[in-house]
């Protein structure tokens, strides 16, 4: 049979030598181009030019330079060759010239061999380094560097001249001038070169022991400087200590209670702080001259009546106030000159001897004194704080203002009533005080501070004040202290205008206007305006009314009517007022209603039936009256100096107004009820502030504690039921 042909390709191609691409730069050994070079040449490549239209890209494939396992970046040059000749053909054909690093260095190596033999020196495998250039020293020189140190002559003997072009040797025997070539070194010349080595080091360990002197020298100084200071300080001590052995006080001493015991120990105490000033703190002066005037102190202070000599050893104490520890810092405190926010007591971990002294000792006998003391005379315990406020710790005299002065004054101004005879009127034994409080004391938003209830107290006199016994003596005094014009607006015009419309009666037979007298008797402190509308309010409806009854009335004579009205316009009402354009306006509508009355009686009408009557009087309270309240306001803009808020009165407002009518206070709890979150108040009648019954505001709702269950509350009125609460009936 026939063999079966081999399906199997074979054959001598030339393309199937090597499957991988050849290189750009050489031929095929066939002759023929490959698949690539036939593409390029497609596209009009030409071999031996660069890629690009104008040839300007590579000429040779890219070469890729492997680095080497674990190495890192520059490591190794990474630049091939065919990346250098493409820089530097592409440099060529910019007119430059390439030069890689390898090129530079080698440069730099062939200038660095060029200098060394330009300078007449070679190194060992042509690696020429610079000579080192011999330095000489003169025997002056050598003697200079080490002055103080000994050089022996021997080592001097042998001198190197190296001045001119060639190196002499000078000995004693060849003279200075004397030529000659230095021979080649002799095993005495060795020794001497080796001398000379000697003496350089001698002369370095010579600066170095003068160096080290002079740093001993310099600490021998401050150690010296050091005892000296410190023998200063033991003399300062033995002189202090010397000092205060001569302050001890014997036991029969403090028995006698002499004035001379006090002022001997006063003196022995300046004559120590004027001698040792510096020492007072680190010394601790200042409470060995508290121990001394301990027992003293307490003698003093146990036998002074504070009322009778309030000044009694300040003077004394003043003068020991840097030894004491007094600062000005303390005084400033108690002034009050600061900012009442910033207003802080002096914080400190424990209390000074001083301060601890007159804290046991002085406090209590002035606490004592305050509890005796009567509020109505004022001067004897405001020349005790005035005195002893220099000298006092800031905390002490803040505790005897807050604890013990301000509750004092508050009790007495609660139990002030200006129908008493006996009893005085609060700006002659209050106001004094106000410069000496604390100034949390003197701010009117807060509701307890002694201003609030000074403005709560004038309110609840206000209305208890009787109008026909005349002005509140002393209102004028209130002035400087509170805005009076709006308090007697809101508090006191009112009573003015019921009292007049309940006691003023109209009555030309037997005119009596004692009414009328007691309300213009308040005109200093209210404005022409608001007394006009006062008048026109409740005066002019009852002479409108008197006047019609007495035209309308049989036998009406016109004759008698001028006078009368004559003697009201001229007589009765101040000028101010009288000029006032509603007063005016007021007899204006009487003079229309005589003239009506005179147009009807010529025309034969009857004045009875013909005549109309008079408008009624205004139905709003005066102090709602608009023209009122418009009076007030510009008094408020022009008192530039006491600029004031319009607050709207509240219902809490009302409540306390009540309070303070019925001698009530009412007082806060700080705290909150637990439903709406409402502040609590006590409305007491006892003036520790104490029982009484417990109540909040909500709204315009007054809520009382209900008895027995402290966590219910009702609404109650302002009224006897609150008030018999209150006084804990």
């Amino acid at each position: 049979m026939d063999e079966r042909p081999s399906f199997k390709r074979k054959g001598d191609f030339a393309s199937a030598g090597a499957r991988k691409t050849p290189k750009m730069s050489a031929q095929p050994k066939s002759g023929k181009m490959s698949f690539a070079q036939r593409m390029m040449a497609k596209m009009g490549h030409v071999e031996g030019q660069g890629l690009g239209k104008g040839g300007e890209g590579i000429i040779n494939p890219i070469e890729v330079k492997q680095r080497p396992q674990g190495a890192g970046v520059g490591a190794v040059k990474e630049k091939t060759e065919q990346y250098k000749q493409e820089q530097k053909r592409a440099a060529e054909a910019r007119g430059e010239e390439y030069e890689d690093s390898s090129e530079e260095e080698r440069k730099a190596r062939r200038k660095r061999k060029e200098r060394v033999k330009a300078a007449g020196g070679g190194g060992l495998g042509g690696m020429g380094a610079q000579r080192r250039k011999i330095k000489y020293q003169t025997v002056e020189e050598a003697q200079a560097a080490a002055p103080g140190l000994e050089l022996p002559k021997a080592m001097l003997g042998s001198i190197v001249d190296a001045t001119g072009n060639q190196t002499k040797l000078l000995t004693s025997t060849a003279g200075l001038m004397s030529g000659g070539m230095v021979k080649a070194e002799t095993e005495e010349e060795k020794i001497k070169k080796r001398e000379r080595m000697e003496l350089e080091a001698f002369i370095e360990a010579w600066h170095g022991l003068q160096e080290r002197k002079l740093h001993l020298e310099q600490h021998e100084g401050q150690l010296q400087l050091e005892l000296t200071q410190m023998e200063e300080d033991i003399g300062k001590m033995k002189s202090v200590v010397t000092a205060l052995a001569g302050l001890e006080i014997s036991a029969d001493e403090v028995a006698e209670e002499s004035p001379n015991t006090w002022k001997g120990a006063i003196a022995r105490i300046l004559d120590l702080q004027e001698r040792h000033k510096h020492e007072i703190d680190s010394c601790g002066l200042g409470d060995a001259a508290v121990a001394l005037l301990s027992p003293l102190f307490k003698q003093e202070v146990d036998d002074w009546d504070p009322l009778e000599q309030p000044s009694h050893i300040v003077e004394d104490l003043i003068k020991l106030r840097p030894i004491l520890g007094i600062s000005a810092d303390d005084e400033l405190a108690t002034n009050g000159e600061i900012d009442p926010s910033l207003r802080r007591y002096r914080k400190q971990k424990a209390t000074t001897a001083y301060e601890t002294l007159v804290y046991r000792t002085w406090l209590p006998k002035v606490r004592t004194t305050v509890t005796a003391w009567d509020t109505r005379d004022p001067q004897p315990m405001i020349n005790l704080m005035q005195s002893w406020r220099p000298v006092l710790p800031t905390f002490i005299y803040g505790s005897i203002t807050d604890q013990l002065l301000v509750p004092k004054l508050s009790t007495a101004l609660k139990s002030w009533s200006p129908r008493k005879r006996e009893s005085s009127a609060p700006h002659i034994w209050l106001f004094p005080w106000l410069p000496l409080l604390p100034p949390n004391h003197l701010d009117s938003s807060s509701s307890t501070s002694l201003l609030t209830e000074v403005k709560r107290a004038l309110r609840s006199a206000l209305g208890k004040w009787d109008i026909r016994a005349g002005t509140l003596p002393g209102l004028s005094q209130w002035s400087s202290l509170i805005n009076l014009s709006d308090l007697l607006v809101r508090h006191l015009l009112p009573r003015l205008a019921a009292h007049l419309s309940a006691n003023l009666e109209i009555d030309p037979s037997d005119q009596k206007v004692d009414a009328l007298d007691a309300v213009l008797a308040w005109k200093e402190y209210f404005k022409p305006e608001i007394l006009a509308r006062l008048m026109v309010a409740e005066l002019f409806p009852k002479l409108l009314s008197t006047l019609h009854q007495w035209l309308t009335s049989e036998g009406v004579d016109f004759e008698e009517i001028d006078p009368w009205l004559n003697w009201w316009k001229t007589k009765v009402l101040p000028t101010d007022i009288n000029k006032t354009k509603d007063v005016q306006a007021g007899w204006a509508k009487m003079d229309k209603m005589i003239n009506d009355a005179l147009d009807i009686v010529e025309a034969g009408g009857n004045l009875a039936t013909a005549l109309a009557p008079p408008a009624a009087g205004p139905s709003k309270p005066i102090v709602k009256d608009e023209r009122v309240k418009k009076v007030v306001d510009e008094g408020r803009t022009e008192t530039g100096a006491r600029k004031m808020e319009r607050a709207e009165v509240t219902f809490k407002d009302e409540v306390e107004a009540w309070c303070a009518e019925e001698d009530l206070m009412m007082v806060p709890l700080r705290e909150a009820h637990h439903g709406t979150g409402n502040p609590l108040f006590r409305i007491t009648a006892s003036v520790t502030g104490k029982g009484g019954v417990v109540v909040f505001v909500g709204g315009d709702v007054l809520w009382a504690q209900v008895k027995g269950d402290r966590e219910k509350f009702r609404p109650i009125e302002l009224g006897p039921v609150l008030a018999k609460r209150a006084e804990g009936k």
